[in-house]
């Protein structure tokens, strides 16, 4: 009887330590990490050299010079934000090789404290069999049958103990499962701005050459060539605007959009519309996928579900973004709302909490609902004055919901920083410091200055 109380309490869960080879690993990727970093930081400063040429080219008298410089200057520009892509992209190799380890090692314990647990169960199921007069008559003395007795409640406590360590091992697991899919996720989303960048590049060359090719390096023919190139107020109310999930809408009816929504918002209408033209440009993944295979499906698809049912849509028929290699996709209309984001400007809030967003700990229960519409909670509603739920599938909502995000990250500021940096939040959410995402903030800009440019032309100034 002893013996196999004594072999149950053997089975208590330990955690092998670390060994040398383990940390040996870990201090070569911590070492490799920070000689990536030094590069970054490198290239950061060479961006910022670039950007200071290019900022004093475009400050001066517009000459074909001052044009070629600033052209040269973009161009290195974006090719260093390139590089700075890529070295994020590596250092983010180094960081899921790290999940993953930890992972692995996570599985080989849970497995092993699974296996614990099974023999102390089968330990107990042998104890059950037995009553104290049974150990009593079977111990050999008095101070043997209270040393039974002692292991007898030592396994009750290893049993305990060991569903309390899978618990946590368990818990662990998930934690480290959901750093690994932000990274992958994020490292997919970067592999998307350098798509993008590379894209811009190219056309930037191809500007440059043009150039070169109209003027024949001639000022006469550049200044020329300057005057005829502006835009009638009658071409820029022309032109169209394109937006995804949406057909194209005249320039004018899109910037009447976004004027009503800076008046509202207090965010630029050329920030709103550099916004969504970025977005427009962001790849294929976006408007191409269908919520039940690419929507996140414990935080998202509930809420997509009770939204389109209270726009009356079929959810089967609605374009949401594709999901990438790694992590969600499910982003809604032209201005990209995931539902889990969207809830917050179209009136839905969780009937048990009263809100929007999670609280007190609640992590997926919390996306399960149920959901109300609450009309007066409709931010975009009630800026709109509509009479009916938003549809972020259309022009105007999403436009407005665009400002309101800005906004919300700070846009309403008005100067360059606040609104760049808003851009930046509006993709990259808390990374957005990371300067491998910059090219993104400064595409915006850059669509920004072209939209402001054909504001001001139709204002007259």
């Amino acid at each position: 009887m002893r013996r196999f109380l004594y072999f149950a309490l053997g089975c208590a869960i330990c955690v092998a330590p670390t060994t040398a080879s383990a940390q040996s690993v870990q201090q070569a990727v911590a070492n490799r990490q920070q000689e990536l970093q030094n590069q970054l930081n490198d290239i950061e400063s060479q961006i910022n050299v670039q950007q200071s040429l290019l900022d004093t080219a475009q400050s001066q008298h517009q000459t074909l010079q001052t044009q070629i410089d600033a052209l040269n200057a973009e161009i290195k520009r974006t090719q260093l934000q390139i590089q700075a892509i890529n070295l994020t992209i590596t250092q983010l190799n180094g960081d899921i090789g790290v999940h993953n380890q930890t992972l692995s090692g996570l599985a080989a314990q849970l497995e092993a404290e699974r296996e614990s647990l099974a023999q102390i169960l089968r330990q107990t199921q042998m104890l059950d069999e037995y009553s104290v007069i049974n150990v009593a008559l079977g111990s050999q003395s008095v101070s043997g049958l209270f040393s039974d007795l002692d292991a007898f409640s030592s396994i009750k406590s290893s049993l305990a103990n060991s569903f309390s360590q899978i618990q946590q091992t368990s818990s662990s697991t998930e934690v480290e499962k959901e750093a690994l899919q932000a990274r992958l996720a994020e490292q997919e989303q970067l592999r998307t701005v350098a798509q993008l960048a590379r894209q811009s590049v190219q056309a930037q060359q191809d500007a440059k050459q043009q150039l070169l090719a109209q003027t024949k390096g001639v000022e006469a023919n550049y200044q020329k060539l300057l005057a005829t190139s502006q835009k009638t107020a009658a071409q820029i109310r022309s032109q169209l605007f394109n937006l995804r999930d949406t057909a194209a809408i005249p320039f004018g009816t899109a910037l009447t959009y976004a004027l009503a929504a800076e008046k509202a918002t207090g965010t630029r209408a050329a920030v709103t519309l550099g916004v969504l033209k970025q977005e427009t440009n962001l790849g294929e993944n976006l408007g191409t996928g269908t919520w039940r295979t690419d929507m996140a499906p414990n935080r998202d698809q509930p809420v997509f579900a009770y939204i389109t049912q209270v726009l009356g849509l079929d959810p089967d028929q609605m374009p949401v973004s594709k999901k990438p290699s790694y992590g969600w996709g499910g982003a809604m209309g032209p201005g990209q709302f995931i539902p889990s984001t969207w809830v917050c400007y179209g009136g839905f809030i969780n009937v048990k909490t009263g809100g929007c967003t999670p609280s007190g700990g609640l992590g997926i229960s919390f996306w399960q609902g149920p959901w109300q519409y609450v009309a007066s909670k409709d931010r975009v509603r009630t800026l709109l004055n509509a009479s009916s739920p938003s549809n972020p599938w259309t022009a105007q909502v999403a436009i407005m919901a665009t400002a309101m995000l800005m906004a919300d990250n700070g846009a309403g500021a008005q100067t360059y920083a606040a609104e760049r940096t808003a851009a930046l939040e509006y993709f990259a959410g808390s990374h957005y410091r990371n300067p491998a995402y910059s090219f993104y903030g400064d595409g915006v800009m850059g669509f920004a200055a072209q939209f402001q440019q054909d504001i001001d032309q139709l204002n007259g100034s």
